[in-house]
């Protein structure tokens, strides 16, 4: 069972990341260790389950009916884990990933709302970056994730909750831009895309955070500018500790939220259903601001 459930993992890495290297990096172990477990599972399925090529690692017809094996195999595996750990008192329980800065006066509005409304639903709470929640998601860990750039898996929705704006910040409102404290937050591939079609000269590699709460912290101790989630940035504003520099341009990124498609337990549906809900508040807000 162990090695049946090692295996499916290191398929549904390989089938995440689309190819082996990829696996590797997410499964913390070296490319030739996925690619002997991978050999060893299509011996026992007696199938080849990818097609190798230098675009990556693609799935066969066979690859693609048996993923739904694999992630049915890590499912039960982990919902027996969340039942054995499961308090008395509570009849389910549910996982949500969320970027950090997706925490910052988001997330917790919904996680208010289920413990207030579904008391009896056990909740696991955390933060990360796209790749290891969409992992996460393929493997079953996680029920719910929510962040800017997803991919799109089989098996996986993904919907749209609401558009952020990146306003960009200083901690001196007289700071000229481009300022050389500027700290380049890694907010993922859309938002690089965005930020170099504005500012093509601009070199970015000075000062980068790979997360917005700790480029937040530089600026607000050090000074500096960046980019951040207007909502993120808010409450610092309000209190004169950052300003925000007008003339920049707004940067916008999509809010998304992504769940297993072959699901219908309700406490998922619960939860769905709430982000939705939130997400579409949430529009509404922004475009009456």
């Amino acid at each position: 069972m162990a090695m049946d459930t090692e295996l499916a993992r290191t398929f549904l890495a390989v089938a995440a990341a689309g190819n082996f290297v990829g696996a590797a990096e997410r499964l913390h172990v070296t490319q030739s260790t996925v690619s002997v477990r991978i050999q060893t599972l299509e011996a026992q399925m007696g199938a080849r389950l990818f097609r190798r090529g230098r675009g990556g690692a693609e799935l066969t017809s066979a690859g693609q009916r048996f993923l739904r094996h694999a992630k049915a195999l890590l499912r039960t595996l982990e919902q027996a884990r969340h039942e054995v750990r499961l308090p008395s008192g509570f009849s389910a329980s549910l996982t949500l990933s969320g970027r950090i800065a997706l925490w910052e006066g988001f997330l917790p509005q919904w996680a208010d709302w289920m413990r207030a409304s579904q008391p009896d639903i056990s909740l696991r709470l955390e933060s990360g970056f796209e790749e290891d929640i969409m992992l996460g998601l393929s493997q079953g860990s996680v029920d719910i994730g929510v962040m800017y750039t997803p991919e799109h898996r089989p098996a996986l929705a993904v919907e749209r909750l609401f558009d952020e704006s990146l306003v960009l910040v200083s901690s001196d409102p007289s700071r000229h831009w481009p300022d050389p404290g500027y700290i380049h937050v890694d907010w993922g591939t859309e938002f690089h895309i965005q930020f170099a079609a504005r500012f093509p000269e601009l070199d970015t590699s000075a000062r980068t955070a790979n997360i917005g709460w700790l480029g937040m912290q530089l600026i607000l101790a050090h000074g500096g500018s960046g980019y951040f989630p207007e909502r993120m940035a808010r409450r610092f504003i309000n209190q004169g500790r950052l300003w925000r520099l007008e003339e920049s341009p707004l940067i916008t990124l999509s809010a998304y939220m992504v769940f297993p498609l072959d699901r219908d337990d309700p406490a998922l549906l619960k939860g769905v259903a709430r982000l939705r809900e939130l997400g579409a508040e949430e529009q509404v807000r922004r475009g009456a601001s």
